[in-house]
Formats: C-alpha cells, structure tokens, sequence
C-alpha cells in the first residue's frame, strides 16, 4: 500500500514506464535502436530526393487550401468579381473560382503560386534525382525494383501536372487539353472511342472533363504518388543507401550521419528552407496569370503558348514532327500526333525500364551486387549515351519555343522550325560523342577531378614576395605521395576527433559512422572490366 507521503512520479519517470510498458508487449525499443542509428551519407547529391519528397508534402498542404475555394464546373456565369477587364463576361465557374482565389481570398495568391512552384520543382527536383541514378549506377542490383519504382512516379508527376494545368479552364490550359484530344484520336483503333469517353463527346465535350479531372488531381493519382513514395523509401531503407567511392567505404558499407539525431536535426531544417524558398517564389514571382489569359474559348489561338516545363519535350516533339498521315486496314487512319506524342513518349519510358537489365547484360554484371556508386567519368559508355539522350530532350524541349524565338529574332518560323529539325537528331550525337572522348580522357588522367594544391603568397620583412605551395590538406593532389596508414592496434577505439562510430562499439555514440553489413564471399573474387570486383551478398539483402 503506498504512502501519501511518498513522492510523485516525474513526467520522465512516467515517460520511461510508459516506454517499458510498450515495449513489453511489442518489443520496439530493439527496432527503435536499429533504425535511430541508420547511416545517412553526406554528400550532398542524395538531398536531391529530398526536395522530391518535401515538395511533395507542400503541394498536399497548399493543396489542400486551394480545394476550399475552387469549383470544379465548367457552367458558365456571369463575372461580377474585382477584375474589372473581366466584369460583365461569360466564364466557367472553374475559371472564376481560380480568380477569386488569386485576388479575393486572402493569401489565396500566394498559396495558388506556391502550389503551382512547388509542382514545378517536384518534377524537376524527380528529373535530376533520375540523372543522378543514371549516371552513378544506382539502378543497379539490387535496386533495380526501386529505379522503376521512381520511374513509375515520375510518369504520374508528369501526368498530374498537367492535369493541374488544365483545371483553371483559361486559355492556355484550354489549348492544352485541345492537345490532349488530339493525341487520344490519333491511337489507332481505340482513338475515337476514348477520347469521347473521356471528354463527354466531341470536343470541348459536355462539361465532365473538368470535374473527373479534378478527382484525379486532388484524390487518385496523389493517394498512389504517396503508395510508391513510402515503398520507395522502404526499399531504401532495406537495401541501405549507396555511396561514393572513398575512405572507409567499401561495397558493404555506408559512411555518413547517424539517423538520430545529426540526420533529422540536417533533414528538418532542410524542410524548412525548401519550404521558405516556395513562400518566397509563391510571394515574390508571378507564375501563370490567368485572369491575363481569359476564360477558354476554343475558336482562340493565343500566341506564346507554352506548357510547364515538364511537357515541353512534348510540345517541342509535336512542333517539329512532319504530318505524316498512316492507313492501315482500308479504314483506321494514324494521325501525326500519334508518332511524337505517343511512340516517343513511349519508347522513351520503356528503354528507361528496361535499362539496367540491358546494362547489365552487356556488362555481364548482373550475378553480383552493387553498393558502390560509379564516378560518370569511369563509366564513359553510360555516361555519353546517357549526355547525348539528354540533350535530345532538351533540344525538343527549346524547340517547344519556335514561335518565341522567330518572334524574338526576327526570323522565318520555317527557318527556325527547319533548324530544330535537323538540330534535334544531330546535335545530340554530337553532344554524345564528345562526352564519351571526355571521360575517356579523364579517366586515364591521373588526379583529375581532384583538387589541385595551392600555393601562398609570402611578404618578406625586405617587402619582396614569394610563392610558396601551401600546406597539403584532404583530398590535395599534385603528385605528393599518399598519406602512409597507420597500424590497426594504433588507432585507438573512440578516440578519433569526429566521432566515427562502428556497430561493433556498442553504437552509443552519435554523429559520423559506419554502417557495416556482414558479407559472405559466395565466389572469389572475379574481373570484370579490367578491373578485380568481390562478389558480395550482404547477409540483411538477401
């Protein structure tokens, strides 16, 4: 029986019996203990699927506030709002709605450009994470399942942008999903079937395009982003992560942070200059005025008319394709938009997916794992394809921009037009050749891409000077010998100044550490491209 006059438990006391409590009944302090040291590396490349993922949460939460005041019709009305150019016209309750949040509701403007910012740095945040997979080898096994993964998402950030885009019902969104249209009636057989029953009927269709898209903007395609996103980091969060090349770093272990607390501590303030950096693009830059642009009507044709950024390797492909017509089987026709809009589109994601097993089947490294990243310059195959396609892409998408730059330059849009026609397939070989001779010529280079030594300029009590090289610090290169490593026993355990920590230490230290998987040489070690590679199965991947 206790006293009364024994003391009250503390809120720690309470905490911690709470803590044993759940533990008892579900045994999460070891898997706590696991995953608050996870290894995080540090270099600074691996933040880019951070800006991903953090963008993405921000676009739910502008979302969010902007689905409180849009109206998903297309019923036109009358506009009696404080735009006075648009006082007294016909528009769709969609396109209203959009204005009264960009100058009515109070921070609607802000919200509606962060929204539309954050969209635009979420693909592109997706792009760059892709080239960086790409051109370190990332994808490779075991990763393969997770690259396509990626993928996969990257397909639907791209398609719920532009459905995004085409909500406001203005001008431009509404040349936009004329586009669309057109692409639906070009696949051969199920064309015309589709298209009408997407839009309602012919085009502009009944009204019902509108509202299904908003349901996929705002419920579908953002519920399965957000399925793929926490199996994407599932799939990491087994695997580990790779890691550059470098001291300490071997093909079974990850060098970095500890997940807690040096790496949340780092990913939280992330979050926050992400987000501060949106506020400040949503505040201070204008992005898509369409009270400018008018409610939609189709028999207009603005000029200057461009998607976001995403689409316009689309654009660019449609502008620059000729009008091939096909016919087959004395009845189906194939329109031009079917070549640029749907085969390059789809032969661009297919050899995406398939790439890393058509890597690895002519590198013949599929039987053995990769936990080490590639330096792009000792992959210069990969890396001049990988520069060339790219640069397909980009002339594409600058050739989205014809009527701009024949406008801009004073020149014939035929001659521009003709210019990113035989640019589009030329220049990329070009482009992929002269990557592939770099990296050659790197690689055989000793020390390039490594800092070169300094020198000191020296005042002498006479007022002459002299050049003298600096100290030698980290990662100096200029034919100084190596650093001689020091014996095993030497080094003394806890005792090195950033606090590297090793799993076989007990794991109370936090900051700088190794995360060590145990291995199990299954084969000895083989050659591969000229070089000798273990085989290594981690014992936690298998």
């Amino acid at each position: 029986m206790k006293s009364r006059d024994a003391p009250r438990p503390s809120l720690e006391d309470r905490t911690v019996e709470l803590a044993r409590w759940t533990d008892d009944r579900f045994g999460v302090a070891k898997i706590g203990k696991t995953a608050l040291n996870k290894i995080f590396p540090d270099h600074w490349s691996f933040l880019l699927g951070e800006i991903a993922m953090y963008t993405f949460v921000i676009l739910i939460i502008t979302g969010i506030f902007l689905t409180l005041f849009f109206v998903p019709s297309t019923h036109e009305v009358i506009y009696h709002g404080s735009y006075l150019p648009l006082r007294g016209q016909r528009v769709s309750e969609a396109y209203q709605s959009t204005v009264d949040i960009s100058l009515n509701v109070r921070a609607g403007l802000v919200m509606r450009q962060m929204h539309h910012w954050a969209a635009d740095i979420f693909a592109a945040a997706v792009v760059v994470h892709l080239c960086r997979i790409f051109f370190t080898g990332a994808f490779r096994r075991p990763r393969e399942l997770n690259y396509m993964i990626g993928l996969t998402m990257l397909i639907l950030v791209i398609v719920n942008g532009f459905i995004g885009y085409s909500l406001p019902d203005d001008q431009i969104s509404g040349a936009g999903l004329r586009i669309a249209f057109s692409i639906f009636l070009s696949l051969p057989i199920i064309g015309t079937w589709g298209a009408f029953l997407l839009w309602g009927g012919n085009f502009p269709g009944n009204g019902d395009i509108i509202p299904r898209f908003y349901s996929l903007h705002i419920l579908i395609i953002p519920a399965v982003i957000a399925g793929l996103l926490v199996a994407h980091l599932g799939i990491m969060w087994h695997q580990k992560h790779t890691d550059f090349p470098g001291k300490e770093k071997t093909n079974r272990t990850v060098v970095g942070s500890s997940f807690w607390p040096t790496y949340v501590a780092k990913t939280t303030g992330y979050f926050f200059i992400i987000f501060a950096g949106l506020a400040l693009l949503g505040g201070l830059f204008q992005i898509n005025p369409i009270w400018l642009y008018g409610s939609y009507e189709p028999f207009k044709v603005s000029y200057a008319v461009q998607p976001d950024w995403y689409m316009g390797w689309l654009d660019g492909a449609l502008r620059i394709m000729p009008a091939w017509e096909t016919q087959f089987a004395g009845r189906y026709l194939i329109s031009a938009p079917f070549y640029p809009a749907v085969v390059l589109p789809g032969l661009t994601f297919t050899a995406l997916y398939m790439w890393p097993f058509i890597e690895a089947r002519f590198t013949k490294e599929n039987r053995m794992e990769h936990h080490l990243l590639d330096r792009p310059r000792d992959r210069p195959v990969r890396t001049g394809l990988g520069v060339g396609v790219l640069s397909f892409y980009v002339m594409l998408f600058l050739a989205s921009s014809t009527d701009v730059l024949a406008n801009t330059l004073r020149v014939s849009l035929n001659g521009v037009l003709w210019t990113f026609r035989i640019g589009t397939p030329t220049i990329p070989i070009v482009v992929g050749l002269a990557t592939y001779q770099i990296c050659k010529e790197l690689s055989r280079a000793p020390g390039a891409g490594l800092r070169k030594r300094s020198n000191v300029v020296v005042r002498s009590a006479e007022g002459g000077y002299t050049t003298v090289p600096a100290n030698i610090r980290p990662g100096d290169f200029e034919g100084e010998p190596p650093p001689e490593s020091l014996p095993e026993e030497a080094v003394p355990r806890g005792a090195m100044g950033d606090r590297r920590r090793r799993p076989d230490e007990g794991g109370e230290e936090v900051g700088v550490g190794v995360d060590r998987t145990e291995a199990t040489a299954v084969t000895p070690p083989r050659r591969f491209g000229g070089f000798f590679r273990p085989w290594h199965r981690p014992a936690g991947n298998s």
